[in-house]
C-alpha cells in the first residue's frame, strides 16, 4: 500500500493518485496494473472499512469505489466519507445499472457510475475528467477547528456557533471547497456575485466581517491573503 506525499497538477505534468475499494483481487489487480501505464497512481483496499479508513486519513484525487464491498458496502463508504466532509470525487464501480441502483449511489454522495464490464480505457478518461476537480457532494466542510454543516447552514468553530449573513456563508463555503488553494479576487467576485460586478469595496467589507466572526476571537488565523495572488482559508482538515 502506498504512503507517499499524494502530488497534484503541475503544468507540464500530471500525476493522478487514486484509492480503488474493490474485493475482487484479479480485477483490482488489472484495473491498477492498466492505470499505471496511463500516469495514474492506485492504492487498494479490499474491504469497505479498510477503504473508508483510508480515504478518510490520505489525500486522493479520486476514489473508485464497488458497491458490494465486505464488512461495509461502496454506499456505507461514500455516505459516510461525504459526512466527514470529504470532497474526493468517487466513482461508483459495479454490476448494478438500474436506475434505482445509480440512485442510490448520487444520493449516497457519488459523483460517477460506471458499471461493470467497463473498458479500461474509459475507466482512466473518466478519473482524469473527475481529478480536476473536487466533489460538490460533502454534506459537511472542515479546515482545523472551523465546520459548516451546508444542510442546517450552521457554522461553529472549536464548538462555538457563529452567525454570518448569507453573502458571508457564501465566502465562506468559496473558500472552503477551494481551500487549501490561492483564489483570486476575480474569482470570488465571479462566484458571490454572478449577475452583476459589485463595487470596489463589497469583497473587501466581506472579508472584513468573515475574518471578524471566524479568526479574531480565536487565536489560530484561518483566512490568509497572500499578497498579489489572492485568499484563502489554510490549515489542515
Amino acid at each position: 500500500m502506498s504512503t507517499q506525499n499524494h502530488s497534484k497538477y503541475t503544468d507540464s505534468h500530471l500525476t493522478i493518485d487514486v484509492l480503488l475499494v474493490e474485493d475482487d483481487r484479479d480485477l483490482a489487480l488489472s484495473v491498477a496494473e492498466y492505470l499505471m501505464y496511463e500516469g495514474i497512481q492506485c492504492d487498494h483496499a479490499f474491504n469497505g472499512e479498510v477503504g473508508f479508513n483510508l480515504a478518510n486519513n490520505h489525500v486522493y484525487d479520486v476514489i473508485l469505489l464497488d458497491v458490494n464491498l465486505p464488512k461495509l458496502n461502496g454506499l456505507g463508504v461514500c455516505h459516510k466519507l461525504r459526512q466527514k466532509g470529504k470532497d474526493t470525487p468517487i466513482l461508483m464501480l459495479t454490476a448494478k445499472d438500474t436506475l434505482e441502483d445509480k440512485e442510490a449511489g448520487f444520493i449516497a454522495g457519488t459523483d460517477d457510475y460506471l458499471v461493470k464490464p467497463f473498458a479500461m480505457r474509459e475507466l482512466a478518461l473518466r478519473i482524469k475528467s473527475l481529478a480536476k476537480r473536487k466533489s460538490s457532494q460533502a454534506k459537511v466542510l472542515y479546515r482545523g477547528d472551523l465546520c459548516f454543516d451546508l444542510a442546517s447552514g450552521v457554522v461553529t468553530r472549536s464548538g462555538v456557533e457563529i452567525k454570518l449573513t448569507r453573502i458571508n456563508l457564501k465566502l465562506l463555503e468559496f473558500l472552503l471547497r477551494k481551500s487549501p488553494e490561492i483564489v483570486s479576487r476575480r474569482d470570488i467576485e465571479e462566484s458571490l456575485w454572478p449577475d452583476e460586478p459589485p463595487e470596489s469595496n463589497n469583497l473587501k467589507v466581506q472579508l472584513y466581517q468573515l475574518r471578524q466572526k471566524i479568526d479574531k476571537p480565536f487565536p489560530d488565523k484561518l483566512i490568509e491573503t497572500v499578497a498579489g495572488h489572492g485568499f484563502r482559508i489554510k490549515g489542515n482538515k
